[in-house]
């Protein structure tokens, strides 16, 4: 991954997320932490599924491959000079609370052959991760005081997504999901709606602004 982020000019927007996820990963690293999740049981297990899914989306697009519908935008406008870095980065938090870590609850219990109340915990230790790298992105990536106020349109669409609200539905969509997979057709459309749902949401944090 920071090969490939190194090898991706500044301005484009895969970039942007890809070196705030890691720069993340080393402030933590720096605290005398094992990474950015917490390596830790089904924590661990979650942490590499859900890498392991963004890790596909950058290759597929790489080659010119379809990528799933909560990485689309991402993609698309990846080079948009109306999209503020800041927007580039909670597209693709987005994209990975909205949808990845959803199914990677989904996998990780399959794995491990439980159910998802033994993985809750676990959950909430990843939850924790995510937070530090919201708030990364938000102190780095955000105009100073001084240039975003509330007249600024990207106060508004940064403002209006809440990775808390976003750990709340991907939880509660896990569980469903795993109550559906004994109907393999109503599994799959729900999951191909919530990659769809997601992406909507990635495509209007992605509203160019000029």
């Amino acid at each position: 991954m920071r090969a490939a982020a190194d090898a991706l000019p500044d301005g484009d927007g895969v970039a942007v997320f890809t070196r705030a996820c890691l720069a993340a990963t080393r402030q933590t690293d720096a605290a005398g932490h094992a990474g950015l999740f917490p390596g830790v049981a089904g924590a661990g297990e979650l942490e590499l599924r859900l890498a392991r899914r963004y890790a596909a989306a950058v290759d597929a697009a790489a080659v010119g491959l379809p990528v799933p519908a909560c990485w689309r935008p991402l993609f698309q406008l990846r080079h948009h000079p109306g999209v503020r870095p800041l927007q580039f980065a909670l597209a693709g938090l987005n994209a990975q609370v909205g949808h990845d870590l959803v199914l990677a609850v989904v996998d990780a219990c399959q794995a491990l052959g439980c159910e998802p109340a033994r993985l809750e915990s676990d959950f909430d230790r990843l939850g924790a991760a995510l937070t530090g790298l919201e708030e990364h992105i938000r102190e780095h990536l955000a105009p100073g005081p001084e240039t975003l106020d509330v007249t600024d349109p990207l106060a508004h669409l940064a403002g209006v997504w809440s990775l808390e609200r976003a750990r709340e539905g991907a939880w509660a969509a896990a569980r469903m999901l795993w109550g559906a997979r004994r109907a393999p057709e109503f599994a799959r459309e729900c999951a191909e709606r919530l990659d769809a749902g997601t992406g909507l949401v990635g495509r209007c944090l992605l509203t160019p602004l000029g």
